[in-house]
């Protein structure tokens, strides 16, 4: 009995916790496109990911000890994923958003909430993982959704206009750049959640200060004055403690407890979380950012009911095949 409330307690927990993640990555964007209108998005991202990163390796100094900070020879992948993460991910998104101003608030976190479908198409390229006929269905249907909340149905100008096109690309970018963080992470199963975030967050973030530096010495980006950084720092407190530290932590940990088939469905929430935010802010949504979205959610979720009734379906299968080789 005390063993079922206490698996019980774990779901609701896991549940929780990629909740809080994905409703705080969905405030992410309103939140960040407020800061762009004082301070550029590189060193928005680079503030805050210097401070989750130094708040990840004092908790797992304390948790784990000295000893979980060895590479242990992976090193260079762990370099490579942490980059794709905290340099690729962090840098281009928020760039992309910034040069779309208020449309891109939405783009960026429809784009984050394709995540799901970016996986099963690379997935499919890169280790030969062939899915099902309606998986590539609901696939196709989550990318006219995000299609429809791109152009807002006019294909041809946007494709056209470069000022758009560009940084819906880097938006893209960003996003597989995240996708291929979190596939990496299989090969350090062995490892915590926590050391994992920590460690990639490290070499990731690093790699990102080197861009910043670099850029801001060739006279790209502009240093931000203390004051700059006063304005923005409601701002930046909430995207290090809730988007950064929090959904990091919390996604990772609750992926683990609820397994990546129940917890995808939480990606859900952060579309939905951008278009009430925006709602309240006073952005004009239009009926192709509704349309969008709801084909977005209906793709994910049929594909995650698909998913759950083809294994229902093998995993009974296995238990006939088991109960005949034991009465023969």
């Amino acid at each position: 009995m005390k063993v079922e409330i206490f698996l019980k307690n774990n779901v609701v927990i896991g549940a929780l916790l990629c909740l809080v993640a994905s409703i705080s990555w969905g405030a992410m964007f309103p939140v960040a496109n407020h800061a762009f209108q004082y301070i550029d998005p590189f060193y928005f991202t680079i503030i805050r990911y210097g401070s989750v990163t130094v708040l990840l390796i004092a908790i797992l100094l304390w948790k784990e000890g000295i000893q979980a900070f060895r590479l242990e020879g992976r090193g260079l992948p762990l370099w490579f994923f942490g980059s794709m993460a905290f340099a690729v991910y962090n840098l281009l998104i928020f760039w992309g958003q910034d040069l779309l101003g208020e449309s891109g608030v939405m783009l960026a976190s429809i784009m984050e909430s394709l995540m799901p479908m970016i996986s099963i198409v690379l997935l499919w390229i890169f280790k030969r993982n062939q899915p099902h006929v309606f998986t590539l269905l609901c696939v196709f249907v989550a990318f006219i959704g995000v299609s429809l909340v791109i152009t807002k149905g006019d294909i041809q100008t946007f494709v056209t206009a470069t000022s758009d096109f560009i940084p819906a690309l880097f938006i893209f970018i960003a996003v597989v750049g995240w996708v291929v963080y979190t596939i990496g992470g299989n090969q350090f199963g062995d490892w915590s959640a926590l050391r994992y975030s920590t460690l990639s967050c490290l070499l990731g973030t690093a790699t990102a200060l080197a861009i910043v530096l670099a850029a801001t010495f060739l006279g790209h980006i502009p240093v931000p004055t203390v004051e700059t950084i006063k304005i923005v720092s409601p701002d930046l407190l909430f995207m290090i403690i809730f988007p950064g530290l929090i959904a990091l932590l919390g996604w990772n940990i609750g992926i683990g407890i609820l397994s990546p088939l129940n917890g995808i469905l939480f990606i859900n929430f952060v579309p939905v979380t951008t278009l009430i935010i925006s709602i309240v802010q006073g952005y004009k949504i239009t009926s192709f950012d509704m349309i969008g979205t709801i084909l977005i959610i209906v793709s994910l979720i049929s594909n995650n009911l698909f998913l759950r009734l083809h294994q229902k379906k093998r995993t009974a299968f296995s238990l006939r095949k088991q109960s005949q080789i034991n009465v023969s």
